[in-house]
């Protein structure tokens, strides 16, 4: 079983989100195309299945554990996943040349910063609170296995909960598949120096509300 608990899991998730976020704008600050590209498909690949996955594993389980209270938080945070799957569908349809394109990939992460926040700061503490170590390294490795299966691409139409999703997923998940195929990724290297980077990160969901707060 793994070792990391599902807020471990779930935060190491949000921080490849930032990291893809921070090479595409490097990209596009360079000027290289092919490279916003890459990193675009990169970001797009993680969010589409972080999201599904926290769907299926993560959300049932606040609805089980945290009654009333945790329902009314999942719904919100599908409520939220919607804006951002929305997005993710328009950027389908765009070039990386596109100034929408960009426009719209900051939308994406203008939505995921403040939901990945509330699931750092409020949520998975909640949820963690009440269910035991080995339950929450559990979900973690079925939250892990899960995103292996669901769609890589975006279906806001499709079923935000299971067993429905869960279905609906397992069809979409291997058309999405082929469709990689003839996408492009980041290179074994860039995606090396990548991972090295992540190494050092860690972004404090708390001090970013509070920091953003007093702003106000």
């Amino acid at each position: 079983m793994s070792s990391k608990t599902l807020f471990q899991a779930i935060k190491e998730d949000h921080e490849e989100m930032y990291l893809y976020h921070d090479e595409y704008k490097r990209a596009r600050q360079a000027g290289d195309v092919a490279a916003q590209a890459r990193w675009a498909r990169q970001l797009t690949w993680e969010v589409a299945r972080h999201a599904v996955g926290e769907e299926i594993v993560v959300y049932p389980l606040m609805e089980k554990h945290l009654g009333e209270k945790g329902k009314q938080l999942a719904d919100h945070d599908r409520e939220e996943h919607q804006h951002v799957k929305e997005f993710l569908y328009q950027l389908e349809a765009l070039k990386p040349e596109d100034e929408d394109y960009g426009r719209t990939i900051e939308l994406v992460m203008a939505s995921l910063h403040p939901h990945n926040d509330d699931e750092e700061i409020k949520d998975l503490p909640m949820l963690e609170a009440v269910i035991s170590a080995d339950a929450s390294r559990e979900a973690a490795q079925s939250f892990k296995k899960t995103k292996k299966l669901v769609p890589t691409r975006s279906h806001p139409s499709a079923p935000n909960q299971p067993p429905f999703e869960t279905l609906v997923g397992l069809l979409a998940a291997p058309v999405d598949k082929v469709k990689d195929w003839f996408a492009s990724f980041p290179t074994e290297e860039e995606m090396a120096g990548a991972k090295a980077e992540l190494k050092h990160r860690d972004h404090d969901a708390a001090a970013g509300r509070a920091a953003a707060t007093a702003g106000h």
